[in-house]
């Protein structure tokens, strides 16, 4: 593969690949935190205790959401580089 100019296809793929990273990193992330939520409606928290649940549920969602984006980021790449 050529190490210089990319041609359009393979723009197009990391485009793609960029896109579904995204995509599937929010899904992740927002799963997390209505996880957190439902556990508040569920058990009926409120105040502090709801509070900690829904900082938590975010706090694990947006970290669960990076490492998501990474984790397929890197795959390409190295499927990329590998000339797949």
């Amino acid at each position: 593969m050529d190490m210089g100019r990319e041609s359009r296809s393979e723009k197009d793929a990391m485009t793609v690949e960029i896109v579904f990273a995204l995509m599937t990193a929010a899904v992740l992330a927002g799963v997390i935190f209505a996880v957190a939520w439902a556990l508040v409606l569920a058990l009926d928290l409120s105040g502090s205790a709801e509070r900690g649940v829904l900082a938590g549920g975010a706090l694990l969602g947006a970290v669960a959401g990076v490492w998501r984006l990474v984790r397929v980021l890197l795959r390409f790449d190295e499927q990329r580089r590998m000339g797949h």
